[in-house]
C-alpha cells in the first residue's frame, strides 16, 4: 500500500476524505446507559469531533457542540434544565437542536439568542446504542439489519476503547486466521459455561468445541464474496483428525458491513454486531450489539462479565499498554498462545494496539489469509474517491421501514464437506423459523442466506505472480 492511501483510509477528522465518507453513515456515540444517570449528560469525541450528548426530562436528546458560541466554555459541565443545556459562565441556553434559547445576561429587548445557533447532530436511540448522524442533509433510515429489527429484550449492548486507529481494530475482525493463534486455548473449557463467551461453545451440529477447533485446524480455507453492505466471508475448516475422516467441515460464516462494522457469531444462536468507531486518528470504541434468535438475552450476566475488564465511566480496558496487557510469560507456555488470559477482546487490543497508534500499511507483506482485508481495503478506497467526486458509495444501505430485514447472517456449524452453501442456507433457515421474533422477517432469506443476491467469489490475490513483489509498485 502507498503511504498516501495509508493516509486516506486512517484519517477521519472533518474536512478528510475518509471523514467526508464516513459521515454519511449513523455512527454509534454512547451506549444508553451511559444516559442512566441522575444527570444525563456525556461528553464525546467522535470523528475527531468534541461533542456533548444530553437527554432532556420529556425524554428527547440532544448532540451539540461541547463549546458554547459565546466564549468556548464547557457544556459538558453546564446546568440540565430548561429544555436543554444552559452554560455555567453566562447562562445561555442550548437546546438539542443547537440552537440558543437565552441570553440572562443580556438586556430584556435583546434579540441576540435568535440569532446563536451551535453544531447539532440527528440522534436516534436503538436497542442500547445511541447513534448519530454527523454528516450532510437528511439522515438515511438506519439500515435493516437483525440487530435492529429483533425486540430489545432479544438484544444486549456494550462498548470498549482501543488505543490505536479505527482501521487497525475493524481489521482483525475480517481476519479469519488469526483465531487459530491469538485465540488459542491448551485445555477445552466446559461448554456449559460459556454463556456469552466467545469460541467457547460446541459447534451447531457437533460436540466438539470451538476451542479444540481453532487449536487443531490452523490453516482454514478462506472465501470471501463483496455484498451491498459489504462482504462476506467464509472459513472452512475440513475436519481430517483425531480420526474424524474429512467428511465433515466445519463452517464459520461472517460478514463486513460498512462502513466499519463486522457481525460474527458468537454461539449457534446469537450474533454479535460491532462497529469500529474513531474518537479520532489515534483512538476507537468498539460498540458490540449481541442478537439472540432464540431467547431473551441474560443482560445482568453478559454486562457483568465485561465490567470486570474494563474501568468506568469511560470504558478503558484494565489490560492496557502501560501494564503490558498483564502478560504472563508461564501462562504463554502451558495455557494460551499470548499469555494474556482467556478474555478475547484483551488479545485483539494487544493484536492491534500493538501495530502502533497509527499503522504504516506501507511497510507490511499480506498473505494468501489476507484476502478479505485487501477486498475490504480495495472497497474503501474506492468509496472514498467515490465521495470525493460527489457520489453516493455503492455500500451505503438508504434502507425505507418496508425493508424487513438484510441480516446479514453469520453461522458458526459443522456440515457435509464440499457443501457449505447449502448448509448454511438450510441451518439459518431452520434456526429464524424456530425464532421467536425472526421468524416472518423472510427479506433476509429470501436472495440468500446473507440477505443479498448470488455473488461472485473475490479471486486470491495472493496468486497473482507479483503477490509478493515489493518492487512491483514502485516501492
Amino acid at each position: 500500500m502507498r503511504s498516501e492511501d495509508n493516509k486516506k483510509i486512517t484519517e477521519t477528522g472533518p474536512g478528510t476524505p475518509g471523514g467526508n465518507w464516513m459521515r454519511l453513515y449513523w455512527q454509534p456515540v454512547a451506549l444508553t446507559e451511559e444516559l442512566d444517570t441522575d444527570r444525563p449528560v456525556v461528553p464525546l469525541k467522535v470523528l475527531g469531533e468534541e461533542l456533548v450528548l444530553f437527554r432532556n426530562e420529556d425524554e428527547s436528546l440532544g448532540l451539540i457542540d461541547r463549546r458554547c458560541a459565546h466564549r468556548g466554555a464547557d457544556l459538558s459541565l453546564g446546568r440540565l434544565e430548561d429544555g436543554g443545556l444552559r452554560c455555567y459562565f453566562h447562562g445561555w441556553l442550548y437546546g438539542g437542536g443547537g440552537q440558543c434559547l437565552d441570553t440572562p445576561a443580556e438586556p430584556v429587548s435583546s434579540k441576540l439568542a435568535s440569532k446563536v445557533r451551535i453544531k447539532s447532530y440527528p440522534v436516534v436511540e436503538k436497542n442500547g446504542i445511541v447513534w448519530g448522524y454527523l454528516g450532510p442533509g437528511t439522515p438515511p433510515e438506519l439500515p435493516a439489519l437483525d440487530c435492529f429489527a429483533a425486540p430489545e429484550e432479544y438484544t444486549f449492548a456494550f462498548k470498549g476503547y482501543l488505543d490505536c486507529n479505527w482501521l487497525q481494530a475493524l481489521e482483525v475482525g475480517i481476519d479469519p486466521s488469526h483465531a487459530s493463534y491469538l485465540h488459542r486455548f491448551e485445555e477445552d473449557d466446559d461448554p456449559e459455561d460459556s454463556y456469552g463467551k466467545q469460541f467457547r461453545n460446541t459447534s451447531l451440529g457437533t460436540e466438539l468445541p470451538m476451542t479444540k477447533i481453532l487449536r487443531e485446524y490452523g490453516r482454514p480455507q478462506i472465501l470471501n464474496a463483496r455484498t451491498e453492505y459489504g462482504q462476506r466471508l467464509v472459513a472452512l475448516r475440513k475436519l481430517d483428525q483425531d480420526g474424524l475422516d474429512g467428511s465433515s467441515t466445519h463452517v464459520r460464516i461472517t460478514h463486513q458491513v460498512f462502513p466499519h462494522g463486522i457481525t460474527i457469531p458468537l454461539s449457534s444462536t446469537m450474533a454479535i454486531t460491532q462497529w469500529h468507531v474513531p474518537i479520532d486518528d489515534s483512538s476507537t470504541y468498539w460498540y458490540s450489539m449481541f442478537t439472540a434468535l432464540d431467547e431473551p438475552v441474560d443482560k445482568a450476566v453478559m454486562r457483568a462479565q465485561r465490567l470486570e475488564g474494563i474501568t468506568l465511566p469511560d470504558y478503558k480496558p484494565i489490560h492496557n499498554r502501560a501494564n503490558q496487557y498483564h502478560f504472563n510469560p508461564e501462562e504463554q507456555k502451558t495455557e494460551t498462545y499470548t499469555g494474556l488470559g482467556k478474555d478475547i477482546n484483551v488479545h485483539d487490543q494487544m493484536a492491534v494496539e500493538g501495530q502502533g497508534y497509527i499503522y504504516d500499511r506501507s511497510n507490511e507483506q499480506l498473505s494468501s489469509s489476507d484476502r478479505a482485508i485487501v477486498t475490504y481495503r480495495r472497497m474503501l478506497l474506492a468509496a472514498i474517491d467515490t465521495v470525493a467526486e460527489g457520489n453516493s458509495p455503492d455500500t451505503l444501505l438508504t434502507d425505507s421501514a418496508e425493508v424487513e430485514s438484510r441480516g446479514p447472517i453469520p453461522l458458526d456449524g459443522i456440515g457435509p464437506t464440499g457443501e457449505w452453501e447449502d448448509f448454511w442456507a438450510q441451518a439459518i433457515s431452520d434456526l429464524r423459523k424456530a425464532s421467536p421474533w425472526a421468524s416472518e422477517l423472510r427479506a433476509a432469506l429470501s436472495t440468500g442466506p446473507a440477505g443479498v443476491p448470488g455473488s461472485v467469489l473475490e479471486p486470491d490475490p495472493s496468486l497473482l505472480t507479483d503477490a509478493y513483489d515489493l518492487t512491483a509498485d514502485g516501492r
